[in-house]
């Protein structure tokens, strides 16, 4: 950093941090309050105030840089996403000496992303005006959009859904998605820091009135609509089994399972009944047809039209897909519509580089780990008088994904297996992901999951109806049918975003070479 910034680590409460023995452990404990920012905390405010002390940090120790950030990022996404290890070891029952190790390498790749971030910063000849205003968010933000894609991607503690859906920044979400409410969440961050840490009294005054416009410019689009009602309602009723993952694939466990899901159906009268994901934990071809009959019958008796999670095997007979069958139909062999899974969740439903990692699923207990894709695009299914979008489970983290289809749909639906995650709060995150999905697509947002959280989502990402966590019940409301495109559907994806982003970044590293050169 230069040295006008530098400056400010004369400030007395600095020059005690710049002592390792405090830097280091008040860094870590910067770290692990990051979980607190996201579900089921919400303490959205936090965040800009965590990026703001990381910025700090760097003022303080420049040659720490690289590995504060590092190590700070390492400490959060493991605080973030503790509950990998209760998936692996509690769940699957991987020996425990290699669920840890295995736990940490998600974080420890994950740190690589803001760590990235700043290495590039170093290489920007700017101002530190420029470079802590406009370059790091911009960074941050497209290192964020990388990961989100990067071997299958994982989105999974983007900075953009701390501010789902509580906080004024919520606005941003319909406009460029969660892209962009990253960037104004770094960005928020980054004009904090330089408040504290400038010299002079106009720019500190500039930088308030930048984050008091910006918070102002989200306030108000919160409460524009961008999407409207297209005239239908429905009652909607959304399972939750409660079934355990130890028994859920048990053959003895078969009967019961069908039983509990049958009993839900028969409970309600609701116009839509949606079932969780795998809610029938068996292949739909060897499920005897007169099972799914009885399901259907059920359902038209009450007059419900009803969706339900199923494996199947594929057309060709080579492979299986993780699917939401439309049982609203009447059966006629394989001609009932179904949504597949398409986005798959890479060393749980399918095994990457198996030659190299066969080894390790032969230690776990992880049915059906080689799933097939279902193909991008899926029209939506119809479901009584809506055009219900869905997608299931790990699919609701991938925004850019669900446009097409919610560009056809009145409604969006997510069924999802959070079983394998005990009572951990990764449940409540997912559900944080499916508040940001109504958000983007001005629409309501259903869930249907077998231990929590169901629940139902208005358009403005606010959860109007939600069942405990790990109860066996139904949980009926009622919903609106929408109609029309917000600006980030009409985008497309996150990707022009990005490329702006992008040409922004190199022409602020170019204008510093040639500043450089004309010194």
């Amino acid at each position: 950093m230069s040295d006008r910034i530098n400056d400010a680590i004369h400030y007395p409460f600095m020059t005690i941090l710049r002592q390792a023995w405090v830097y280091w452990p008040s860094l870590l404990l910067s770290a692990v309050m990051l979980p607190f920012i996201f579900a089921p905390y919400y303490q959205y405010w936090l965040a800009p105030l965590l990026l703001a002390e990381l910025l700090i940090y760097q003022a303080i120790r420049p040659e720490w840089r690289l590995r504060s950030v590092y190590l700070w990022a390492l400490t959060a996404y493991t605080s973030l996403l503790y509950w990998i290890d209760i998936a692996l070891h509690d769940i699957a029952g991987l020996p425990q000496y290699f669920a840890w190790p295995l736990t940490l390498l998600l974080p420890a790749y994950l740190a690589v992303y803001p760590t990235l971030a700043f290495w590039l910063l170093g290489k920007f000849r700017l101002t530190d005006s420029i470079r802590y205003s406009v370059v790091l968010p911009l960074l941050w933000t497209l290192t964020e959009f990388v990961r989100e894609r990067a071997l299958t991607g994982f989105g999974w503690g983007a900075m953009g859904y701390s501010q789902i859906a509580n906080s004024p920044l919520a606005g941003f979400a319909p406009v460029g998605g969660i892209f962009l409410v990253t960037f104004v969440t770094v960005a928020t961050g980054c004009w904090l820091a330089m408040l504290c840490l400038a010299q002079k009294k106009h720019a500190k005054i500039w930088y308030a009135i930048a984050i008091m416009v910006l918070w102002i410019v989200g306030t108000l689009l919160k409460q524009y609509d961008f999407t409207k009602p297209d005239g239908t309602q429905a009652s909607v009723a959304l399972g939750q089994g409660n079934i355990a993952q130890s028994i859920k694939w048990h053959q003895s466990s078969l009967q019961p399972t069908l039983q509990r899901y049958l009993d839900q159906i028969a409970s309600t009268r609701a116009n839509i009944v949606i079932l969780p994901e795998t809610a029938i934990p068996i292949m739909r071809q060897v499920l005897p047809e007169e099972q799914l009959e009885l399901f259907a019958l059920t359902a038209k008796r009450q007059g419900s039209a009803l969706a339900v999670g199923i494996p199947q095997f594929t057309s060709d007979g080579q492979g299986y897909q993780n699917v939401v069958l439309n049982l609203t139909s009447e059966i006629n062999g394989n001609e009932l519509p179904f949504y597949a899974k398409n986005h798959l969740v890479p060393f749980g439903e399918y095994i990457p580089l198996p030659s190299l990692l066969g080894w390790m699923y032969r230690l776990m207990d992880i049915p059906l780990a080689g799933f097939s894709v279902g193909g991008a695009a899926q029209p939506p299914l119809q479901l009584a008088n809506q055009r219900v979008s869905f997608n299931i489970c790990y699919e609701d983290g991938f925004g850019d994904e669900l446009i097409a289809s919610a560009k056809q749909s009145s409604l969006l639906a997510n069924i999802s297996n959070m079983a394998w995650y005990g009572h951990s709060h990764a449940m409540q995150q997912h559900l944080q992901q499916s508040q940001a999905r109504a958000l983007e697509t001005g629409r309501f947002m259903v869930r249907a999951t077998n231990t929590g959280m169901t629940a139902i989502i208005n358009p403005k990402g606010q959860i109007v109806a939600q069942l405990k966590p790990d109860i066996a019940a139904v949980l009926e409301g009622n919903i609106q049918g929408y109609q029309g495109n917000t600006p980030y559907m009409s985008l497309g994806s996150s990707w022009p975003l990005a490329m702006i982003s992008l040409l922004i970044v190199i022409a602020c590293w170019s204008y510093g070479r040639l500043r450089v050169r004309q010194v």
